[in-house]
């Protein structure tokens, strides 16, 4: 009988860890009043800072758990792309698509390590750089999914997988460009919103993988032949036949 690979937990799982624990830092942010809680329209006696994500992490012991969950999400995000890639490889036509969305996700996964180690009140400049990247190539990333989504149809289940997608991707643009809109205009409340729905669309996106995941099994084979070094190489296995890449 024929299973799932269980390599199709990786996403939703990833994705249900990170955001806990993006909303554990939110919570020790709120309980040391350090920000104001997303439902607040004011701050209480203008002391308290507005909800941003970036806010919530940036005074410890927040700071430590945040640094900690981005790190580990840029490299298991990391790891996901990767899978991605190699499961596109032998079915994509269009190389180039498939090689920049992996060095899009993994630029962004870079920015994800600038944004949790560098906090907004210490390093605003390389901070910052690392949020547009994130959020910048992350959409980017989530279109160009939706796309290849559509054309490759693995297990003809891409066409539903690719609304499901473009939905996803449309409402992390509308999210973003609110974002970047109701900040200059001192809405900090309703921006800090749209930034955590941004985010909370995209894990949602990234556990979507598990639709095609589910059909793939990913292996690591480690070959030693006399007077070479040791090869490794990585491999998928279709549940119904091999794909060798």
């Amino acid at each position: 009988m024929l299973r799932c690979s269980p390599w199709a937990l990786l996403p939703p799982i990833y994705s249900a860890f990170t955001a806990a624990g993006l909303w554990v830092v939110y919570f020790v942010a709120v309980s040391n009043e350090k920000i104001s809680p997303l439902g607040s329209e004011r701050r209480r006696n203008g002391s308290l800072y507005p909800p941003y994500i970036s806010i919530a992490g940036n005074f410890p012991p927040a700071s430590c758990i945040f640094s900690e969950v981005m790190n580990l999400a840029a490299f298991v995000g990391f790891i996901i792309v990767v899978l991605r890639y190699l499961q596109l490889k032998p079915r994509l036509d269009r190389a180039w698509l498939n090689v920049g969305s992996l060095a899009a996700f993994s630029a962004g996964c870079f920015g994800m390590t600038l944004v949790g180690n560098f906090q907004l009140f210490t390093d605003k400049k390389i901070h910052n750089l690392g949020t547009f990247m994130t959020f910048g190539l992350g959409t980017l990333f989530c279109w160009a999914q939706s796309y290849i989504t559509l054309r490759v149809n693995i297990r003809n289940e891409g066409r539903k997988a690719a609304v499901v997608r473009f939905l996803l991707s449309g409402s992390i643009t509308v999210c973003m460009i609110l974002y970047f809109s109701l900040m200059p205009q001192g809405l900090h409340t309703q921006a800090a919103q749209c930034q955590w729905a941004l985010v909370m669309f995209f894990l949602i996106f990234i556990s979507t993988f598990a639709i095609e995941f589910r059909h793939s099994r990913f292996g690591v084979v480690c070959t030693e032949e006399s007077g070479c070094p040791v090869n490794l190489s990585v491999s998928e296995v279709s549940r119904y036949q091999p794909d060798e890449l």
